[in-house]
């Protein structure tokens, strides 16, 4: 279909967009039609682009360039972008340094990832006693000429801080290679090893620093379907100094009679200090519900383990913990908002597992282990809190307080005492306190030091609820300047997620408060599909219940028009990955509502997406095209096949990252052809590729600082609002 260009009554907006289009002298490239047409289930289904699924192809790859071109042609030129990226440069480099991912060892010792100021990559340090952070690992130093750098996907030091496991992937990609770091010398090991799985796990250790587990994929041949990536994972034992292609398989698919698994799990390995059992996590794809077995740690090198199951799938255990011999276990059964249960290692029964922390109203999201007590994290709506549960008195359960904050447990080990806690604001910068449980006293670290923009009284931030589709409340968090006016003019950011049962919680962000700096209107949507509320808040946006997390998305979005804090032309939705399914189709319910949107490494066509290297993971999710009410729901969530001709939709701007292995970029390409084929307004569809980066992962703060210029410059001309004066 042609697009409809009316010049005589074009918005000022459109207008500049045209001028902007005509200086450069470019339009972007016009994606042909071939339609491709499936039935499923008695349905018809088009598919106008079903060919750039192959991105391969010479003509799909000058198309995504053309419009990457086009875009950065129009990005690069928006009143005040630079101004914007200057100003979120200053705001990341505030701090001395930041960090994070702490590993804490009996012996003292703490890895760690610091990023300072100015730098662009984490880098892995090592502090022991009172000594200076020593440097082991700068990924820097392997950036090449050609724009490609590498990240720290993950580490794992053994249990004497002797030897270090490392895991570095390229450019975004999460294809992980782990090397060996000998920490004494400064000098790698020389075997690496491939195909790394680390979405689920990391490599752990045997007590003598021998050798450590870890999950790796299969070896594929190089035509092999890609929807075989990752299938029949196995848990693998690497000994040091030796190949790691004669390392031994120690679970996995059809391995053991003892032990069930289907060629799309992803086992895991865990062994926790001090205790004499490991305990194997078997992933059912993106499934919360988790099947775990155990067995003695000295039987684990031998042919025959003796596994025992502890739970599975239909004992709804999410997360667990482990302390000497006993398992701690977060579990659904009977307790959508979740329970701590406990058992024993040596004879796991969970029949009669004693209840250690029972339902409440607070949801349970997660638990860990200290040497001295159990820690749980409970959240309401948002809302963290720190529980404390000593393993002599487990019928009393202390609440930690630390300056009246929500807290988030960051570090700790079955080996030790004392626990890292970080607190949690939207508006103030956290920092990191060690806690000693026996003692109950705290003390503020240097591990995240105060900086210049951290505190301000110029921000405030609102929990409110909002009133979906069918009556549900919905809570939103609303961030703004003090005093604001609320006669519908503020720039609004509206944000979302909405899928795995995935709890947001306040979070401090250097890059929110660049956008409160315009003026603007920061909001966050804790719809249906994420874990606000517990399991039954997940399972309420999920499959054929999907539609309620777009519609709890748009009625925050009404919400926000109606208490004046911004209007329909000043209000603009965003939503990334499995969020792309909630902005894809709030925009394409309600086109009217939206300003502009923006759509971050979107899933926008689930139909085919289990046709995908992450596909059948998330079957369990979203469904699958088999059967026909996951037909029904995968049909209903697809933004792409929701898109109709003549309709005038907002400014979009979809952004993806060339190596992503999570949602495949065609899904990206296809929504944005579609799009510019189908609006009747003038409004500007614009499609941004990084060639350099994933689906975020493993990206460089430089890399996300300029995205966040581009999409903050994008909205604010959308707006109208010039952020140089």
């Amino acid at each position: 279909m042609k697009r409809r260009l009316l010049f005589p009554c074009l918005p000022l907006v459109s207008l500049m967009f045209f001028q902007i289009s005509q200086a450069f002298g470019q339009i972007p490239p016009v994606a042909k039609i071939d339609n491709v047409e499936d039935e499923y289930w008695g349905v018809k289904v088009e598919d106008p682009y079903r060919y750039m699924e192959n991105l391969d192809a010479p003509e799909v790859q000058a198309w995504i360039k053309g419009q990457a071109d086009y875009a950065a042609s129009i990005l690069d030129t928006l009143p005040g972008r630079e101004q914007l990226r200057e100003r979120l440069h200053e705001l990341y480099s505030g701090k001395p340094y930041s960090s994070g991912g702490y590993r804490m060892l009996e012996n003292g010792k703490l890895f760690f990832l610091k990023r300072i100021s100015g730098e662009s990559l984490l880098k892995l340090y090592l502090r022991d006693g009172q000594g200076e952070d020593k440097l082991l690992v700068d990924p820097s130093l392997l950036s090449t000429s050609e724009g490609d750098h590498y990240s720290i996907a993950d580490y794992t030091p053994s249990p004497d801080g002797n030897y270090l496991v490392y895991g570095l992937a390229k450019s975004g990609s999460e294809e992980t290679v782990y090397h060996i770091l000998d920490v004494s010398t400064g000098k790698a090991l020389p075997e690496t090893i491939d195909r790394i799985e680390t979405a689920y796990n990391r490599p752990f250790w045997l007590p003598d620093d021998s050798g450590f587990f870890y999950s790796r994929r299969q070896l594929l041949a190089a035509d092999a379907p890609e929807t075989e990536i990752y299938k029949k994972t196995k848990v693998y034992f690497h000994q040091l100094n030796t190949d790691a292609n004669s390392d031994q398989v120690i679970a996995g698919y059809e391995l053991s009679d003892k032990m069930e698994l289907s060629d799309v799990d992803f086992p895991s390995i865990y062994l926790a200090p001090n205790s004499d059992y490991a305990v194997v996590k078997i992933k059912h794809g993106d499934s919360n519900e988790l099947t775990l077995y155990t067995a003695p740690v000295n039987t684990l090198l031998k042919s025959d383990i003796p596994w025992a199951k502890i739970c599975d799938v239909e004992d709804e255990v999410t997360d667990y913990a482990v302390h000497l011999d006993d398992i701690y276990l977060q579990s659904a059964h009977k307790s959508p908002r979740f329970k701590i249960i406990s058992t024993s290692l040596k004879n796991p029964d969970i029949a009669t597992a004693e209840v250690i922390v029972p339902e409440s109203k607070s949801v349970i999201s997660t638990l860990a282990s200290s040497f001295a007590a159990l820690f749980v994290e409970v959240t309401d709506a948002g809302t963290d809190k720190l529980l404390q549960i000593n393993y002599s008195a487990p019928d009393k359960v202390e609440t930690i307080q630390i300056e009246d904050k929500a807290l988030n447990l960051v570090g700790i080990s079955p080996a030790t005492n004392k626990i890292l806690v970080r607190t949690s604001s939207w508006v103030q910068g956290p920092s990191v306190f060690s806690y000693d449980p026996t003692s109950r006293a705290y003390e503020k670290t240097d591990l995240i030091p105060p900086g210049k923009y951290d505190s301000s009284d110029d921000y405030v931030a609102e929990e409110v609820m909002a009133k979906s589709w069918d009556g549900t409340l919905v809570p939103l968090s609303i961030l703004h300047k003090k005093g604001i006016k609320l006669n519908g003019k503020n720039p609004t950011l509206l944000e979302g997620y909405g899928s795995y049962g995935m709890v947001y919680n306040s979070f401090y962000s250097p890059g929110i408060i660049a956008w409160l700096e315009q003026g603007g209107v920061w909001a966050w949507a804790h719809i249906r599909g994420g874990g606000e509320y517990g399991k039954d808040w997940h399972m309420a946006g999920r499959m054929l219940n999907k539609p309620n997390t777009w519609k709890d998305f748009i009625a925050c979005g009404e919400y926000l028009v109606e208490h004046g804090y911004t209007s329909s032309k000043m209000l603009a939705g965003q939503g990334g990955s499995a969020g792309g399914i909630t902005i894809g189709r709030s925009i394409t319910d309600r086109p009217d509502l939206f300003k502009a949107a923006i759509i971050n490494v979107g899933l926008s066509d689930a139909i085919r997406m289990e046709t995908t290297t992450n596909g059948i993971p998330n079957i369990q999710e979203f469904g699958t095209v088999k059967d026909e009410d996951g037909f029904k729901g995968l049909l209903a969530m697809s933004a792409y096949h929701h898109v109709k001709d003549g309709v005038e939709y907002p400014a979009v701007l979809i952004t993806h990252g060339i190596n992503d292995p999570r949602v495949t970029p065609w899904n990206s390409a296809k929504m944005t052809a579609r799009l510019q084929a189908a609006t009747s307004s003038n409004n500007p569809i614009l499609f941004r590729v990084d060639y350099k980066a994933g689906h975020g992962i493993g990206s460089t703060l430089d890399q996300y600082i300029d995205q966040l210029a581009d999409e903050y410059s994008f909205l604010l001309w959308q707006f109208g609002v010039d952020p140089t004066k």
